[in-house]
């Protein structure tokens, strides 16, 4: 990290640099095409200067403010000492103070005093000026500090964080006596801004396109989270004050017991976008120490839509995928983590099969997206609807194919292998890491070897990646060394270009949507001797490879090759 230097400063050669970033730059504490590039990119993010120099670790916020001070005079202060006036900093709207990172410090008489990380920034000065009619007066303040304070400070506007703008939305509830249809409008007068809030959290995370939105209460802060792309991120820290009444608006939503704050519940949401498109929403609440935790999963019907062509299959698994689910008897498994796309594949596989000629059957906990023409189970096993009971009744209605969410116990996975072995297409999935290691968790949970051997006809182990932004992402160089241990070969070094992420106005953080990678493993007659055999994950791994199938890791790979997704995202995503 640089530090301020007593070196004779060298004016830059470059007019773009002026205000901070020349000093930056004079003073040694960044290069100037470093600092050119990170005026530019700064720019294209619409972040200030100095917050992108902090969050890229370019150049350390204390130095940043050290010679902010120094170069224009000015007072520097540790606002984290300070007690923030929250009536002076009500003064500028929030939009703005977040726009330009500047707080309010305190007023005397027609002055108000501003922290802020780059005093050069006029267009903030003026602003703040024009808004407030007060002469304002610049005092210095470090990045780190100023974001933390910042924060802090606007927990308190709760109206700020609300769009009065918002239009009505209408949800439905599914309860026993059948869905209960909701006008969320303005003349929600006792708790509107509790209403309009909850909206507009969901339509934020509609838009981003986000999977989850967790609603978290903590001893002194509550936020609001999404996940986008499988990462979660901090969308809003409202008052803490408001944590019962947020967890009760969603329970009311959801048609949930909001007396009961003791024990978890799980209700559905549909929220009516238009009158063509609905989104689903699974709720489940959660009693924590600071409160109940709500977690909104969004069940978007478009998402088992997509066709196989868009998860993201090299051909070859493509291929070996559509004959394994064509065949008229068998069982297909698919392992991975939760949220790794297990139920897309399986929903992606029900609309190929799913013909007006084919009786299919499901049963699952809980059902996440209605799929038109399949005959769907919740299963319940509090009323004794369990996995193998709901395959047991199945069995009894002339299917052709099945799908079990999930193959729990040797009950389940017996009555499965035998629906398998005796005319029927059977769908399911297993929580293990990799395809050998599932046929090692049937034989753990008691499977005969042989079953197992006749029955399975595929399996396909699965992750998501963040796709590269295609607007945004950068060739990056890496020694030749470091590429072969990833896993790359010698010989496919020189014609290799690795993509990293950078990010724009285009996407999140550099990235936009995920892809699957798959390791897609027929059983072959090889494989079947050695589970026959009771061979071992290692030895069946081995048998793999020998027949030219990509491990996780592999397909991950080929995913970097293609440009499709950065070496660290699979590096995270994949377990070497």
């Amino acid at each position: 990290m640089a530090s301020i230097s007593n070196n004779t400063p060298v004016q830059p050669s470059n007019q773009q640099l002026t205000g901070l970033g020349r000093q930056l730059v004079l003073n040694h504490l960044l290069d100037e095409p470093a600092a050119i590039k990170a005026l530019e990119q700064s720019r294209k993010e619409n972040l200030p200067l100095v917050a992108y120099l902090v969050d890229n670790k370019l150049v350390r916020d204390k130095d940043i403010a050290r010679l902010a001070s120094r170069s224009f005079n000015l007072p520097l202060l540790d606002i984290e000492a300070l007690e923030v006036d929250k009536s002076v900093v009500q003064l500028v709207e929030e939009k703005l103070l977040r726009q330009h990172f500047a707080l309010p410090l305190y007023k005397r008489g027609r002055r108000l005093f501003v922290g802020m990380s780059d005093p050069t920034n006029q267009r903030a000065l003026e602003d703040i000026k024009f808004q407030t009619r007060l002469d304002v007066e610049p005092i210095i303040v470090s990045q780190l500090q100023l974001a933390k304070v910042l924060e802090g400070a606007m927990d308190g506007q709760a109206g700020n964080l609300i769009d009065n703008d918002i239009g009505d939305l209408e949800f439905s509830a599914d309860t026993d006596g059948g869905p209960k249809v909701e006008t969320l409008t303005q003349a929600d007068t006792e708790d509107a801004p509790v209403v309009r809030f909850v909206n507009q959290v969901i339509l934020q995370a509609i838009n981003r396109g986000a999977s989850d939105i967790h609603f978290e209460p903590y001893e002194k802060i509550y936020r609001v989270r999404l996940r986008q792309d499988g990462i979660l991120d901090e969308l809003y820290k409202p008052p803490v004050a408001m944590a019962p009444r947020l967890a009760a608006r969603l329970k009311i939503m959801a048609q949930l017991d909001i007396a009961e704050r003791r024990v978890p519940q799980d209700g559905r949401l549909k929220l009516y976008l238009t009158k063509q498109r609905a989104i689903d929403f699974r709720v489940n609440t959660l009693p924590t120490l600071w409160g109940e935790k709500v977690v909104l999963r969004l069940l978007d019907p478009s998402s088992a839509q997509l066709g196989i062509e868009a998860l993201g299959y090299e051909d070859r698994q493509k291929e070996q995928f559509l004959k394994a689910i064509h065949r008229p008897q068998g069982m297909v498994l698919v392992t991975g983590p939760t949220g790794s796309g297990k139920t897309v594949s399986l929903y992606t596989a029900l609309n190929i099969l799913n013909t007006t000629a084919v009786n299919i059957s499901t049963a699952e906990d809980p059902v996440e997206i209605n799929l038109p023409g399949i005959n769907q189970v919740n299963v319940n096993p509090k009323v004794g609807m369990t996995f193998a009971n709901a395959l047991r009744a199945f069995l009894r209605q002339d299917p052709d194919v099945i799908m079990v969410g999930e193959i729990r116990d040797l009950e389940t996975a017996e009555i499965a292998i035998k629906a398998a072995q005796t005319g029927h297409m059977v769908l399911s999935t297993v929580h293990t890491n990799s395809a050998p290691q599932t046929l090692n968790r049937l034989l753990n949970m008691g499977v005969a070897p042989y079953n197992i051997a006749s029955s399975v006809t595929l399996i396909i182990a699965q992750r998501l990646a963040r796709r590269l932004c295609v607007h945004c992402k950068e060739e990056v160089h890496i020694p030749e060394e470091e590429l072969i241990n990833q896993g790359f070969r010698q010989d496919e070094l020189k014609e290799l270009t690795i993509y990293k992420a950078v990010g724009c106005d285009q996407c999140n953080h550099g990235y936009k949507g995920r892809v699957g990678i798959y390791e897609v493993m027929p059983i072959s007659e090889e494989i079947g001797q050695l589970i026959m055999e009771n061979g071992n994950v290692l030895q069946i791994a081995e048998q793999a490879r020998r027949e030219r199938i990509n491990d996780l890791r592999q397909s991950g790979l080929n995913k970097v090759r293609m440009g499709i997704t950065s070496l660290e995202e699979v590096n995270r995503v994949t377990i070497e």
